[in-house]
């Protein structure tokens, strides 16, 4: 039997960021291998900080490296992921939810 104590789906922020029409990615780093792997020795929580601690340091590494790598223009469609997705007629929206949803939707219903 597998057990992940500190298991995290991440499927909802990246649908919440495709409803916002953000782009979206993980880095996912472990800190412990003992809450899972029965053949590796307990930790203590000083060596679970000094790992996330360095998780901390390659996570900025890796997001300056991938900034650097961003191209000029903006290649990807997720800014317009919404263009096609709403099939309510705006004029059948009620304002408050026009008004509540403005950040997200305003460009596609006045």
């Amino acid at each position: 039997m597998e057990f992940r104590r500190h298991r995290h789906d991440n499927a909802t922020e990246a649908k919440l960021a495709r409803e916002a029409e953000l782009c979206y990615g993980t880095i996912a780093m472990i800190t412990d291998y003992d809450c899972w792997h029965p053949d590796h020795e307990s930790v203590t929580g000083a060596q679970i900080i000094a790992t996330l601690n360095q998780n901390a340091e390659n996570a900025q590494r890796v997001l300056r490296e991938a900034i650097k790598a961003l191209p000029i223009l903006h290649e990807c469609k997720c800014d317009s992921a919404l263009a096609h997705a709403l099939i309510t007629d705006a004029k059948l929206v009620p304002p408050l939810p026009k008004k509540r949803l403005s950040a997200i939707i305003g460009k596609y219903i006045s």
